[in-house]
């Protein structure tokens, strides 16, 4: 499901969740109108850490409307390549110039490359809608050059206990979508067990940048409280052996 355009959102009041898919197909036509303070974050956090892309071959996993694969490949990426499983995402990813070409519908879980391909890979806001974290890390292992970067961020454990949710308005609904809270443990057991090194995570919480986002959704008297929560968990990874299971071309 989208990661890279962003799919982690405050505190949401909603009905039951809806499924992964489902959510995700209605919120398409306005994902890209409304900007997102965690998402801020996390790019405020991780575009210094990706510079000098020019001779890299990126990948954004569960690329949603392509946010990071259009900033990497307007900084100089060699190429790239955005996949997601909902058409009506790819349908806005698609429509941008940058991008036309660029990304394809495939599972997170069964990715439709060679082996060795990628210098860098983007799994933005993702790890919640997996099922099967061990398998969307596997297909990453062999998918990715030995010394190849994999940057993976989601919901922060603590904010998800606080109430934070993934949802966006519909109309007048709000909508909440269907997440599996992820612990730092098991993301780096999922990857670490899968032929990655554990370099880092970072816990990060909102700041002042954000706060025109606020602001500009009517919300002021909620950042200061908002600050005080971790809200976006950010790990770095690297590949270290060559894949133990070939694929075809």
């Amino acid at each position: 499901m989208p990661g890279a355009a962003g799919d982690a959102t405050l505190p949401v009041s909603a009905s039951a969740p809806i499924p992964v898919l489902e959510g995700y197909e209605r919120w398409a036509p306005t994902y890209d109108q409304a900007p997102n303070p965690l998402l801020a974050r996390e790019e405020r956090y991780l575009t210094p850490l990706l510079v000098g892309v020019s001779n890299k071959r990126v990948l954004d996993l569960a690329c949603g409307t392509g946010r990071w694969l259009a900033r990497l490949l307007t900084h100089g990426a060699e190429c790239g390549v955005g996949v997601d499983y909902s058409a009506a995402m790819l349908k806005t990813a698609g429509s941008k110039s940058v991008l036309t070409g660029r990304v394809a519908r495939a599972d997170c879980e069964n990715l439709p490359f060679r082996v060795c391909v990628f210098d860098l890979a983007i799994c933005s806001f993702v790890l919640g809608h997996i099922q099967d974290l061990l398998s969307l890390a596997r297909e990453l292992a062999s998918v990715m050059r030995p010394g190849s970067d994999v940057f993976v961020s989601d919901l922060h454990p603590e904010a998800y206990a606080r109430g934070w949710r993934t949802g966006f308005r519909d109309g007048r609904t709000a909508c909440q979508i269907e997440t599996i809270p992820r612990t730092t443990d098991e993301i780096v057991r999922a990857f670490c067990g899968t032929g990655f090194e554990y370099l880092s995570e970072v816990s990060l919480r909102l700041g002042e940048p954000e706060k025109p986002i606020f602001v500009q959704a009517g919300k002021s008297e909620s950042f200061a409280e908002a600050c005080q929560v971790p809200a976006v968990l950010v790990g770095h990874f690297r590949r270290l052996s060559l894949p133990t299971e070939s694929r075809g071309a």
